[in-house]
């Protein structure tokens, strides 16, 4: 695993100079189970058939029930323990939003998804720093990333 470089949060050129078009190694997998989908689907009232009728699924096009987007998507972070930098010095953290989302294959029930992170770009904003990453999750072994998801933190 590649060392993690330390950049304060409010030096905007060096956070820019770690930019790059290169993720960082795939943090360790999670297994997405039957009943996390359940669960999911419980809570956001989301009870498609191709997330939990296993039997209609199972003949569906996928051969099996798929994890709703959006349980991948709150999965980030659980998964981004990969990030190739760390920034420091901050006294706080806020979401700021999202630039991109693209849900780019499934993930079948029972298999394992693992992310890797990128940083994209820094700008001043307020008192603060706006940071771009970028986060592909994939389904373990597969090259084509399940998740893409470019997001925005504002550090303080």
């Amino acid at each position: 695993m590649s060392e993690k470089i330390e950049i304060p949060f409010n030096d905007i050129d060096a956070l820019n100079s770690a930019a790059s078009e290169e993720f960082g190694d795939f943090g360790p997998p999670v297994e997405v189970t039957q009943d996390m989908i359940n669960t999911f689907a419980d809570v956001t009232g989301d009870h498609q058939w191709i997330h939990v009728d296993i039997e209609k699924a199972n003949a569906g096009p996928f051969g099996g029930p798929i994890a709703h987007g959006f349980l991948t998507l709150s999965m980030l972070p659980s998964l981004r323990t990969s990030d190739p930098f760390k920034i420091t010095g901050i006294s706080g953290a806020v979401n700021y939003g999202a630039d991109k989302l693209r849900f780019m294959a499934p993930v079948p029930a029972g298999a394992s998804v693992q992310a890797r992170t990128r940083l994209v770009s820094a700008e001043a904003k307020g008192a603060g720093t706006l940071v771009k990453t970028e986060t592909a999750v994939h389904v373990v072994d597969a090259e084509k990333p399940s998740l893409i998801y470019q997001g925005l933190v504002l550090y303080m």
